[in-house]
């Protein structure tokens, strides 16, 4: 029940990321939930993967690449989801900054109950 409660306001956060960023588009509340399903999924598979392979490249950066790699999953989600599209690397940085600065904030406050 958790799960789908988190899936269900991190699908709202992608709508409200839509409206307020001019690069980042998404067609209604259904697929920003899908949306939200997708990103799950690949941060649970793709994300650990992806992280192992920079590692290097991240420990030089002493961590900054962790936000191309968010990137690169933002870029993923917006290829396997019809009707959710994100123009260019700095607005997927964006989108993916403020979507966990949201979800941080609404699930610390939350554990807080």
């Amino acid at each position: 029940m958790k799960f789908i409660i988190r899936l269900l306001l991190t699908g709202m956060f992608v709508v409200i990321l839509a409206w307020l960023l001019p690069g980042v588009s998404v067609e209604n509340y259904w697929t920003a939930v899908i949306v939200a399903l997708v990103l799950a999924i690949l941060n649970f598979l793709v994300k650990p993967i992806l992280i192992l392979l920079t590692l290097p490249v991240t420990i030089l950066t002493l961590g900054l690449f962790l936000l191309v790699i968010n990137a690169i999953i933002i870029f993923i989600a917006d290829g396997f989801v019809e009707g959710f599209n994100v123009d260019g690397w700095f607005m997927a940085i964006i989108f993916s900054l403020l979507l966990s600065l949201f979800q941080s904030i609404v699930y610390s406050a939350s554990k807080a109950d």
